[in-house]
């Protein structure tokens, strides 16, 4: 385990409206797209709501540190921790949540994803391959649940992105970004993202 540290909380905004567009980019070589995005457009009405996100483990556009790290040979030595993370402020309505964690600098990789998270959790504990909370959706690496931070070189940043849903989605195990796009499309009630940051060793 590491020492524990106290972050600023990352507020976000919470949309009446919500327009979605999906960036048309593949992840690394594979047949994942990047993460949902959501705008507001201009003159919509908004709700300033604090639904904030947060990690004990590193502040907004902190180290992730070695812990949370892929395991792959000498490139990646790390123990594939899913790193703890805690919300709150959930929009009214909150059905249930879905997390993604995606890799921008990396060709949008997907290193999370995690559907059908209770309404009523407001937390996800730091556990080896991540949680069983929900549904664990398939990774850029080809196997389902947490695969930790590897950049090859450089730093790269990591996206966690929390949306707050009105629903359910009925999905199995396994289920992929592009699959899932499409189903929350007029269900997001609110999202909320944290920022941590990796260098290659």
């Amino acid at each position: 385990m590491i020492s524990k540290t106290t972050n600023h909380p990352q507020q976000c905004i919470v949309g009446v409206v919500v327009i979605f567009s999906l960036l048309l980019l593949t992840a690394c070589g594979t047949d994942q797209p990047a993460a949902p995005l959501s705008t507001i457009a201009p003159g919509d009405p908004v709700e300033v709501n604090m639904f904030t996100l947060t990690s004990s483990s590193f502040e907004d556009n902190g180290i992730i540190a070695d812990l949370y790290t892929y395991s792959m040979g000498s490139q990646c030595s790390g123990e594939n921790f899913s790193p703890p993370l805690t919300w709150s402020g959930a929009p009214e309505g909150t059905a249930s949540y879905l997390l993604t964690m995606i890799d921008p600098d990396g060709g949008n990789w997907v290193h999370w994803l995690l559907v059908n998270i209770p309404a009523d959790t407001t937390s996800l504990e730091e556990i080896i391959n991540g949680p069983e909370t929900g549904i664990a959706g398939r990774n850029s690496f080809g196997g389902n649940g947490y695969g930790g931070p590897c950049p090859p070189s450089g730093t790269h940043r990591y996206i966690f992105t929390l949306y707050a849903l009105d629903t359910t989605l009925d999905v199995a195990p396994g289920v992929t970004l592009r699959e899932v796009t499409p189903l929350i499309k007029d269900h997001v009630l609110g999202q909320c993202q944290l920022t941590g940051l990796r260098s290659a060793n």
